[in-house]
């Protein structure tokens, strides 16, 4: 698992959120971690992203390089009335590395169409 860290992270993250990625990681069963991997790269799903049909935010880390804004913009041109926000900085873990920011645009996207 040691190989897969360094990619998750943007320059922005701090050592705290560096290392507790790397505990939770570790918490990981090497089995299951491998399964998973290899899944996930295995799968193309993308042929059911047209078919979502609920309001669906997508928050990228600018300098993610897991999974680089190229993949966000995608994934937003497939899924109808996707919104896409961009987090400058952050990377595969914007939510951990910008979590003021991710939340605000949750709170933002989640409060949009509520009804008082």
């Amino acid at each position: 698992m040691s190989r897969y860290l360094p990619g998750m992270h943007g320059d922005s993250a701090t050592q705290q959120v560096r290392e507790e990625l790397a505990t939770i990681m570790s918490d990981f069963h090497p089995a299951g971690f491998r399964l998973m991997t290899r899944s996930l790269a295995e799968s193309d799903t993308r042929h059911l992203l047209p078919e979502i049909r609920v309001p669906t935010l997508l928050v990228w880390g600018a300098a993610d390089v897991r999974s680089p804004v190229s993949v966000a913009g995608e994934l937003e041109e497939l899924i109808p009335g996707a919104r896409l926000v961009v987090l400058p900085g952050a990377g595969h873990l914007s939510n951990l590395e910008a979590p003021e920011q991710f939340n605000a645009e949750v709170r933002t996207f989640c409060l949009r169409d509520a009804t008082p």
